[in-house]
């Protein structure tokens, strides 16, 4: 499989008689959008707009996606919603890169998180450097929680698909291509290199946590092989309600940095051979069903090596756990990727579940760590749910409108595919 990416970047967003990209100015029809996003379960849909360095807060934050348009090639946009399924991952992408949808509104469940586009917590997130159109949508009272957020998941998808078509005419900053070998022809081109594959663990918990492979419910599905470039082209979406810190949105599942990193080192160092995608389960037969097969294909695949990434934690620590060890018996090394919930003093063991096979760890830090936001000037969503969002508590949105709550709270603050701002240092 073989996939180009152009990306058009995108430095400023502002409404519009048309939806176009212009010197580098994705100016969007409002009118055009909410046409397009129209669902009869929400009681209304708005539009706003969030630029870098602005004093805005968008809160609760449900998604963010990257407009991305298919020009060449099988399949489209978000496979299984917006697009027929059929098989992604090859062809040619256009990418409104530095751009973004994100969805908020009245709260889908407690677990929803804060993008601040200035002040201290613009720093936590990735998203206070996009130039973010943000749909607001409002449920009625007696909707209930999963067709709410089915109905804010293909609200966020349609504004996505809707403006990227201003990418079709645009002129394309640069290119990317992404080629993924057969098996046979991967092991005979780079014999001499060490066998890496990626396992990338969805969160599939139910209640809210979901995550969809080709439009499927990954709950539903056994451990299987994929090419990097599917995920590339969207092949995996969010629809999630977790703790915003953990939260892979969809936009991180179309930029995976681990994905990204292992293709720089691909042909060099190693033979970056594919991505097997499992599920967080919550039974225990399950996770032991799943982290078998995660194990048997990684024996079938000849690996190595395996980087391991999880969403989520306390029950998904399990699965984690389990995949790992699992490689490990079989004389596969393995890195885990995951972030820690180690209370507020750090104090606390940072994982529900641990392992002396699990030597090889990399953090993306510690969760309960607690900041205090400033005031913004313009709220998108409501800053009440600051009070009830999983890491706020009542009380944590004071009367200046200020808000105390743990980086739990801003989405992608401990992004355990390392899609964050922090880092480490000697001390």
């Amino acid at each position: 499989m073989q996939l180009k990416l152009g990306r058009i970047n995108i430095t400023d967003i502002k409404f519009g008689d048309q939806t176009k990209v212009e010197k580098g100015v994705l100016y969007v029809n409002k009118e055009q959008v909410l046409a397009a996003v129209a669902d009869e379960r929400l009681t209304n849909i708005s539009l706003e707009l969030a630029k870098p360095g602005e004093s805005v807060r968008i809160l609760p934050v449900k998604d963010v996606i990257e407009p991305r348009l298919k020009v060449e090639g099988s399949g489209g946009v978000f496979p299984g919603f917006i697009s027929k399924v059929e098989m992604v991952g090859s062809g040619t992408t256009l990418v409104l890169s530095g751009a973004a949808v994100v969805t908020t509104g009245s709260i889908v469940g407690f677990q929803e998180g804060i993008i601040d586009m200035s002040g201290p917590g613009a720093d936590y997130t990735p998203f206070s450097k996009t130039c973010n159109l943000v749909v607001v949508c409002n449920a009625p009272e007696g909707l209930s929680q999963h067709e709410h957020e089915a109905a804010v998941r293909m609200v966020g998808y349609k504004a996505a698909a809707t403006i990227a078509e201003a990418a079709r005419n645009a002129e394309v900053d640069s290119w990317e291509e992404y080629q993924h070998l057969n098996l046979y022809e991967g092991m005979n081109k780079y014999p001499q290199l060490p066998r890496v594959a990626y396992v990338y663990m969805l969160q599939t918990q139910g209640l809210l946590h979901d995550t969809y492979v080709y439009g499927v419910d990954a709950k539903r599905i056994l451990p299987t092989l994929m090419s990097p470039t599917e995920m590339m082209d969207g092949a995996i979406l969010s629809g999630n309600c977790v703790s915003a810190c953990d939260k892979n949105t969809t936009y991180h599942h179309l930029n995976n940095p681990i994905i990204q990193d292992l293709y720089e080192r691909h042909g060099k160092d190693l033979n970056f051979v594919g991505v097997i995608i499992t599920n967080e389960n919550v039974t225990l037969a399950d996770k032991q069903r799943s982290s078998n097969f995660t194990a048997k294909l990684a024996n079938m695949l000849g690996l190595d090596g395996a980087i391991i990434s999880q969403e989520g934690f306390g029950n998904p620590d399990t699965d984690l756990i389990m995949n790992c060890t699992k490689l490990e018996k079989q004389g596969i090394k393995t890195v885990i990727v995951t972030d820690e919930y180690a209370g507020r003093d750090g104090a606390s063991q940072s994982l529900a579940d641990a392992d002396s096979l699990a030597n090889a760890t990399v953090t993306g830090g510690n969760a309960n760590e607690v900041i205090t936001l400033p005031a913004m000037d313009k709220v998108f969503g409501s800053s009440k749910t600051a009070d009830i969002i999983a890491g706020g508590f009542d009380g944590s949105l004071a009367k200046d409108c200020s808000i105390t709550v743990e980086i739990q709270a801003i989405t992608g603050a401990t992004n355990e595919l390392g899609f964050n701002k922090l880092t480490a240092r000697e001390i």
